[in-house]
């Protein structure tokens, strides 16, 4: 394909202005800014409103917000010691030993004593094999070398399955840094679940290895709420139309500058490449923020509910994209959004990482279990970096981290897909065929401990 004879004029226009606009940069500075943007908090509103107003100056037309109900979980306090461990004489110790550990969003309020029991990596066969009923069940972040990943989510939902009594989230990245991460979606769980550094998880196996037991107590509220989301339109009036979105909100321990800060600034900018096209544009592009991704994808199902999924014909989801310098494009079992992806970066000289397998973990999965092809814009770490978020869900997830030049290119090549497939017509993702991929990677019973297996597939 010839790229000077098949682009509008109008296009590489708004590509060469791109390159100097630094609306991204400006848009996460003020998101960054907020005290925080945990979902359904004032700050999460005030987001929205920077959000919208972005949106606006973009170009993007009828901007509006919705409000939808959500279940609001805020933090107290939370305290974490080790109380005791066996002797070599077979009686009992007393350690009194404390570490910083906060709250998992969704975590019940409770005060747990019991055995610390180290479940290694949090497998679900680590987890069948160790014995967790009445115990403090502590797992790592990371997963194994080589297999599939375990999202947190899972190891929470198998611990507490098994007879756990409170669950332990040690991050696998040294820094002092407990991490964060809901362990619901959407409603208060069944048992105390907390994070802590890497450091503390190192002790904490140690003691597990010792016979120690600990005390865990949590002080939270769930409680009826709202939250909202905030979107509009750029394009012919189509009856069909792309869906562009990106969560705004990030979870209250950090400024959430990569998560997903760099995401919903990128969509901004991409608004603004794509305004100034809309007379080129093949069909409608509707263009979201949206509320409480990270506490279930709330408000991904409330815009999923609101809009008529047939007339969406696919999802661009942009989450990670805008944090490293390569591209990551999800196809999520949909060999034209693959294909798309591949043709784009190839055609501008840009690295678009590719990955096929579908995961539940994000905007587009209530889009993508109804059968919309989905494409998650995310971005890969520099080579030998560790596995996994990083510096996302704690308080390092901060501005300085991010590299405004990956903001600008990621925005430019995602409006060049939306531009790409507003011109294909990409079949529906077919339901065995996605069920069969999650089964593949083992993703159901994970899924089901999380309780977000569609009931349909049954």
């Amino acid at each position: 394909m010839n790229r000077d004879d098949d682009r509008p004029a109008t296009l590489e226009r708004a590509l060469g202005r791109a390159w100097s606009d630094d609306r991204a940069w400006r848009v996460l500075t003020r998101l960054t800014e907020l005290e925080n943007r945990m979902g359904g908090s004032p700050g999460e509103r005030h987001a929205a409103e920077i959000v919208g107003d972005a949106l606006e100056a973009a170009g993007v037309t009828d901007v509006r917000t919705d409000e939808f109900a959500m279940r609001y979980w805020e933090r107290a306090t939370t305290e974490f010691a080790v109380v005791d461990h066996e002797t070599e004489g077979g009686g009992r110790e007393s350690v009194e030993r404390s570490f910083e550990a906060i709250a998992l969003p969704y975590s019940a309020a409770g005060d747990v004593e019991g055995p610390l029991v180290d479940v290694g990596y949090g497998t679900p066969e680590e987890i069948e094999a160790a014995d967790v009923r009445g115990a403090i069940a502590v797992a790592s972040t990371t997963t194994p070398p080589g297999q599939r990943f375990v999202h947190r989510m899972e190891k929470f939902g198998h611990a507490a399955a098994a007879g756990a009594e409170a669950f332990v989230f040690g991050n696998h990245v040294p820094g002092q840094l407990p991490p964060t991460g809901a362990v619901r979606f959407g409603d208060e769980a069944a048992m105390p679940g907390v994070g802590v550094s890497a450091e503390t998880h190192d002790w904490l196996c140690e003691y597990a290895d010792r016979g120690s037991r600990a005390r865990l107590r949590v002080d939270a509220t769930t409680a009826d709420g709202s939250s909202q989301n905030v979107h509009g339109t750029v394009g012919p009036d189509t009856t069909d139309e792309i869906l562009l979105l990106a969560h705004y909100d990030a979870h209250d321990v950090a400024e959430g500058a990569l998560d997903n800060g760099c995401g919903v600034a990128t969509v901004v900018a991409a608004a603004s490449i794509l305004a100034a096209l809309e007379d080129d544009l093949a069909c409608r592009v509707r263009i979201a923020g949206v509320g409480c991704e990270e506490i279930g994808l709330l408000g991904a199902e409330a815009l999923a509910a609101a809009v008529d999924e047939a007339d969406v014909r696919a999802v661009v989801n942009v989450d990670g994209a805008g944090r490293f310098r390569n591209l990551q494009a999800y196809s999520h079992t949909s060999e034209p959004l693959a294909e798309a992806a591949e043709r784009v970066g190839r055609e501008y000289g840009q690295p678009v990482v590719h990955e096929p397998d579908p995961h539940p973990f994000s905007d587009h999965w209530p889009f993508l279990r109804t059968g919309v092809p989905s494409l998650q814009l995310h971005s890969e770490p520099p080579a030998g970096g560790e596995r996994g978020r990083g510096w996302g869900h704690t308080a390092a997830d901060t501005r300085d981290k991010v590299d405004p030049r990956n903001l600008r290119e990621h925005a430019m090549l995602t409006a060049l897909l939306v531009w790409e497939l507003g011109r294909l017509e990409v079949p529906r993702i077919d339901e065995d065929t996605l069920r069969a991929a999650l089964q593949e990677q083992e993703y159901e019973p994970g899924m089901r401990a999380a309780g977000i297996w569609p009931e349909s597939w049954d």
